[in-house]
């Protein structure tokens, strides 16, 4: 599955600096995901894109970049990012499951100021397709290029953006559309989603297709973002979501510990997130930590919502009928496991395993907690 990176700083930052020379950038990520799961297909291969606002004289509406060249061997994208700089950054690099390889599939996938990008996966997605489309305004159904579940996933988002009274048309004054809009629309956009699967398999579920869904969004409208961990079901797991936050991303001063090792490629540094005072001038959203230092990282928790305003962060839960209120609830990470998807423990670190699959198509991983997340640290620091 897709790996995405949302950067968002008080001040501008050269692309290179978090796609290119971290050690374990989203473009290391593409070709070399030390947290995934997914043994069958274990590249993120299939393009990539990004995506970045320039400077207010140019216009309100980012640059996007997209290609179908793998991250790893793509020189356009090292000589760009290298002399780019930008203070709110999208990256996506794609192991596609719907739709073939294309620029039109590329993430993030962009209207106007907006833009979007999405890691996992809509469930039953052929049954619903047709009614998703035929749901949709004509101008947000005419708008889609690709043959993604993502890219109608987007265009859902526009349309209940649209249907709130806020037209994605609408030039927006300096704050944006307000990450509070933001929010409501994507929680709207994931409730019709649940809508028309549960109009193919009906309240129970029974239907002949999985109707679970992974939505890992992110949206931004140039000043507000809104990231969602998701999973619809109130017994799994969803894919794996973080964040980090401080005053500045600088190069490790320190080193490796002793007795570490470590596979950095020439020109590629490992890199802190460094917290001088109480204050955030950064904030990073990621599929995937950037660092190997696990303190520098925040879970999100599942079926919640990320709100970056001026780089404050705000979580808010998803209150749906696969929510929770018991903070002691038991999620199975079986099925974001066979999809590929990184996952968590109970104790909030990411766990890296060998899976195999059972009789109702899920991933069961093998050994005890402790061994699991030994073999997550091994993998971390190989």
């Amino acid at each position: 599955m897709c790996r995405f990176m949302v950067y968002k700083g008080k001040d501008e930052i050269l692309l290179s600096e978090l796609i290119l020379s971290p050690s374990h950038s989203i473009l290391t990520q593409s070709f070399d995901s030390r947290l995934r799961l997914d043994r069958r297909r274990p590249h993120n291969g299939d393009g990539f894109g990004i995506g970045y606002y320039t400077s207010p004289i140019l216009g309100p509406e980012p640059c996007v970049f997209t290609s179908t060249i793998p991250a790893w061997n793509c020189i356009n994208l090292s000589r760009i990012a290298s002399k780019t700089t930008s203070s709110l950054i999208f990256a996506h690099v794609r192991a596609t499951t719907e739709g073939n390889l294309s620029d039109s599939n590329c993430h993030p996938f962009l209207y106007k100021s907006l833009m979007f990008m999405h890691n996992g996966g809509i469930g039953c997605w052929k049954q619903i397709k047709r009614r998703l489309a035929m749901s949709l305004n004509e101008q947000w159904f005419t708008l889609v290029q690709g043959s993604t579940d993502s890219e109608w996933a987007f265009a859902l988002f526009l349309d209940c953006l649209d249907r709130a009274g806020y037209h994605p048309d609408k030039v927006l004054e300096k704050g944006g559309f307000g990450h509070t809009i933001l929010r409501k629309a994507i929680l709207k956009t994931i409730e019709r989603i649940n809508t028309f699967i549960k109009e193919v398999v009906g309240e129970d579920g029974t239907g002949s297709e999985d109707s679970r869904s992974l939505l890992n969004f992110a949206v931004t409208d140039g000043d507000n973002v809104v990231c969602t961990r998701y999973v619809s079901s109130k017994t799994d797991e969803a894919a794996s979501l973080f964040f980090s936050s401080g005053t500045s991303w600088q190069e490790s001063k320190s080193g490796l510990r002793e007795g570490d090792a470590t596979t950095t490629e020439p020109g590629q540094k490992d890199y802190v997130m460094e917290r001088r005072d109480k204050g955030s001038n950064i904030v990073l959203v990621a599929s995937e930590p950037l660092t190997f230092e696990r303190d520098n990282w925040v879970t999100v928790p599942t079926n919640s919502t990320l709100t970056i305003y001026k780089q404050t962060v705000m979580i808010h839960p998803i209150i749906d009928e696969f929510y929770s209120n018991d903070p002691a609830h038991a999620r199975s990470a079986g099925f974001a496991q066979a999809k590929g998807q990184t996952i968590t423990g109970r104790d909030k670190r990411v766990l890296s395993q060998p899976v195999t699959a059972t009789a109702s198509g899920d991933a069961t991983p093998h050994g005890n907690e402790s061994e699991m997340l030994n073999e997550a640290v091994r993998r971390m620091r190989q």
